[in-house]
């Protein structure tokens, strides 16, 4: 099987895993331990592999390392110091914490959402923009923002990590979203200028699509989570901050196809 073909089904196995995660939800009032971690575990290697055929192992290699190092160094700070998103600590229901400050496998979470908000931002500004590479790196960290106004919020819920303070965002401080945008800005800047790759590879709209569609796929989960665990406030705000990004994108692509 190619990594085309895989990454299809890998696009079907998160969608049954949101499914489940959505069943627990709404039957048993409680998500099994292990789908979360799946979920995130699955959208991980999507963005990897896609990654990998959209610019060669590489450069996806470059950007896994831009975004791995830069959000780990973030966050640990973050959680040291509150400056960077707030005064916030992480609890022990997300495994083992580098230097007993982050989840590993929040690097990971970082990089599956922040390559397809790449993908999107790359699509949605113009080939011959310019400052196009300062442009893409700002959109897509909007993307990306735009996803923690409902994951955050699910994740504070869940037990995953405390606020130490009380913010004026569903109880999150305001500054945290300028923290999440200044990390994927800084990400995405580390990778195209240190690695100095080309842009645009938008040679291949249809292949694009799984990149929205992974991102529309785990936006979506959460927001279900939110309207499920009452949070219709952050769910609301997510669906009306992400899905413009998305429809833009694509149909982008689809003026590209023709």
């Amino acid at each position: 099987m190619n990594l085309r073909k895989l990454i299809i089904v890998l696009l079907v196995a998160l969608a049954l895993t949101a499914a489940g995660i959505q069943y627990s939800l709404f039957a048993l009032e409680k998500v099994p331990h292990v789908l979360a971690p799946l979920s995130t575990l699955l959208g991980f290697l999507i963005a990897l592999f896609h990654a990998s055929q959209r610019m060669g192992w590489g450069r996806a290699a470059g950007m896994l390392a831009a975004t791995f190092s830069v959000s780990l160094t973030f966050e640990s700070l973050g959680v040291a110091t509150g400056a960077i998103y707030g005064p916030y600590h992480y609890s022990d229901k997300l495994g083992f914490l580098f230097l007993g400050l982050v989840p590993l496998i929040i690097p990971a979470a970082w990089f599956m959402m922040t390559y397809p908000s790449f993908v999107i931002a790359d699509w949605i500004i113009p080939a011959g923009a310019a400052w196009r590479r300062a442009q893409v790196a700002a959109i897509g960290a909007a993307v990306m923002t735009a996803w923690d106004l409902v994951m955050d919020p699910i994740m504070v819920r869940a037990g995953h990590w405390v606020w130490e303070i009380q913010g004026a965002y569903f109880g999150i401080p305001v500054h945290n979203f300028l923290g999440w945008w200044l990390t994927t800005f800084i990400s995405f800047g580390v990778f195209l200028l240190l690695g100095k790759p080309a842009l645009p590879w938008r040679d291949d709209p249809q292949f694009d699509r799984f990149a929205v569609i992974l991102f529309a796929l785990i936006a979506t989960m959460h927001i279900s989570n939110a309207f499920l665990g009452g949070l219709g406030g952050p769910a609301l705000a997510g669906l009306f901050a992400i899905f413009p990004w998305l429809f833009f994108a694509w149909t982008q692509m689809k003026r590209y196809m023709k």
